[in-house]
Formats: structure tokens, sequence, C-alpha cells
């Protein structure tokens, strides 16, 4: 009985997850016919970007730290203090900083796109709004995946320097490392190109974070229940497509043996 109530929640999981990538079809066809509501996508803008500021900054600023004193005793060891600095932004701004940043918008942001428009859902305010000629995809999902896909790179990019300067503090408190040194490892390390594949990537995510937290909003049935069985389940799907996403471009966007090292060792 288990197993056939496991495999029935697998199907209905999956059969969610095909409408969230049918949504996203239909997300770009209203977005090339320039279906955009403007004071939604203002709203949406506010609620993802500055109210996900400081926890993305604080997060930001530890991990670089922990990283630091991960790093920065092993590479001393060695005679690779010139390397510490940029072995820290090359690993924040290829991972950690738009991943660790999209997990807390997908806990932040992604669940309350469910709760809201799952609530709206099983309250018949949706076919209220499709009853009055409104298209729940043009007033409702788009505005969230372009405050999402804008404001993530953003937020990233805060987190990179936010990372970088608690890295930073750590090297130069602990291991004496001086702060010019630190920063020329950095700019010695870093490439444009490293800076663009981490905007690209916070973009990615977060149009999977607003099209999964949305369409399980609209899929949600079954009452109150229903719509924290969609919060939850949007969360879980929105963190494992991000890593999965993350892998693919990490594949196709680092091929080839790096040049990061030789420039600078």
């Amino acid at each position: 009985m288990k197993s056939l109530l496991e495999y029935t929640g697998f199907i209905i999981w999956f059969r969610r997850l095909k409408a969230s990538v049918l949504l996203g079809g239909q997300v770009v066809i209203h977005l090339l016919q320039g279906k955009i509501h403007r004071r939604n996508t203002l709203e949406q803008l506010a609620i993802v970007g500055p109210e996900s500021l400081l926890i993305a900054l604080l997060t930001a600023v530890f991990v670089g730290m922990v990283f630091t004193i991960q790093v920065a005793r092993e590479f001393i060891t060695f005679g690779l203090v010139q390397a510490i600095g940029g072995v820290l932004a090359l690993a924040l701004t290829r991972e950690l900083a738009p991943v660790l940043t999209a997990v807390i918008v997908t806990g932040r942001v992604c669940s309350a796109f469910a709760a809201e428009i799952g609530t709206m859902r099983v309250t018949e305010q949706i076919d209220a709004m499709q009853m009055l000629d409104t298209d729940p995809i043009d007033y409702l999902v788009i505005p969230r995946l372009l405050a999402c896909s804008i404001m993530l790179p953003m937020l990233t990019l805060f987190s990179l320097v936010a990372g970088v300067m608690g890295g930073m503090v750590v090297a130069g408190v602990l291991y004496g490392i001086p702060m010019v040194a630190f920063i020329d490892s950095v700019q010695g390390f870093l490439d444009v190109w490293d800076i663009g594949n981490c905007m690209i990537k916070a973009a990615v995510f977060g149009g999977i974070i607003a099209i999964v937290g949305s369409s399980w909003g609209l899929t949600t049935t079954g009452g109150a229940r229903g719509v924290g069985q969609s919060t939850t389940a949007a969360v879980v799907t929105a963190l494992l497509s991000v890593f999965v996403s993350n892998f693919l471009m990490s594949w196709i966007m680092f091929q080839g043996a790096g040049s990061a090292a030789l420039r600078n060792l």
C-alpha cells in the first residue's frame, strides 16, 4: 500500500513538473508578445530584491570567511599565499555565490509564490480573474519571472563582493595576509568571462524559481492542506532544478583545462 502511494505521489509530481515546463513555454510566448504588467512587476522586484538582500549578504560573508579558513591554512603550508584570494574569488563567482543566493531566494520567494498563488487557486480567485478576461500568466507569472531573473543576478553580485570582503578580513586578521596581496590575487585569477557566467547562472536560477513556484501554485488543489503541500513541494522541486541546471551549465561553461592558475602561479 505504501509503495502504491509513493508511486502515485511520484506520478502527480511528474505531471506538475511537466505542467511547469509547459508554463515556461507559455511565458516565453507571452513575453515575445510584450505582455508585461508593469505595476505588478515593480512590486515583485521590491519583494525579491531588497527584502532578500540582508540575508544574502550575511550568508555570503560567513561563507567567504569559512572558505578562507579552510583554504588558507593548507595553501600557506605549500607556499601558495598568492593564490588564496584568487581561489576564493573563483569559487564564489563560479559556484558558491549564484547557488547559495538561489537557495536563499528559493526559501524566501519560491515558497511565497506557491503559497500566494495556491491560495488564490483554491479560493477561486484565479477562476474569477479568467472570467474577467485577465490572463493569470500575464498578471501573476510574468511579473514574478522578470523580478527573479533581474534581481537574482544583482543579489549574486552583491553576495560575491560580500564573500570576498569576508574572506579578506579573515585572511588579514588570522593569517596576516596583506589586503593589497589579497586583492591582487583576486584580480589575477578572476576573468570577465567568469563574472558573465555567474550572471547567466543567476538569471537562469531566477527563472526556474519563479516558474516552479508559480506553476505549483496554479496547480494547487485540496484547500489549505493542498496549499501547504504545494509550498513544500515547490521549494524542493526548485532546489533540485537549480542543482541540476547548475551542473549542466557548469559542464557547458567550464570544459577543458583551466587557465587561471597558469596565469598567476
